[in-house]
């Protein structure tokens, strides 16, 4: 099997792990019993977000969505600290 076979196959993994990750988060978020829970929640759909981002940058090869990882993650990271 070549490596571009194997990174492929991890691509697709890690879009299906960060999608469910994604669908479980939202339902805290909508469910979540107080605020801080859905705080910490919002804050992991930053995160997963950020996987999403650089998980495309890989398979694309564009590496501008790198910077823009970089940059949601400092943006989540002032927005959980203000809640």
């Amino acid at each position: 099997m070549s490596p571009q076979a194997y990174l492929d196959f991890a691509v697709q993994a890690a879009l299906v792990l960060l999608s469910l990750s994604f669908v479980i988060t939202v339902a805290r978020v909508i469910k979540g019993p107080t605020l801080p829970d859905r705080v910490l929640a919002l804050d992991l759909l930053v995160a997963a977000a950020i996987g999403f981002i650089a998980v495309l940058g890989i398979k694309t090869g564009y590496t501008l969505y790198i910077d823009i990882a970089i940059a949601l993650g400092l943006v989540g990271f002032l927005a959980t600290v203000a809640f």
